[in-house]
């Protein structure tokens, strides 16, 4: 059976982020998350961590729709 809630480090881990880019993501609340226990430590649903991730690629379609890539824009190659 698979995890419900996930630490921060495993959201990470999962993102391939660090540590404080994914306390970042909570305190924000770019990603919901819940705090428990009395040391008050951070759990991420994963399913919350799935929605998360939609709406990223949702956030990046629409990025790359409103900043089409152009000759312009691509990086200069070596020569």
């Amino acid at each position: 059976m698979p995890l419900r809630f996930l630490t921060l480090a495993d959201v990470a881990d999962a993102l391939n982020i660090s540590a404080a880019q994914t306390y970042a993501l909570v305190r924000n609340g770019e990603l919901p998350a819940i705090k428990i226990g009395g040391r008050g430590q951070w759990r991420v649903e994963a399913a919350e961590l799935e929605a998360f991730i939609m709406r990223m690629y949702q956030v990046t379609q629409d990025f790359v729709k409103s900043h089409p890539f152009s000759h312009e824009s691509a990086p200069l190659s070596p020569q």
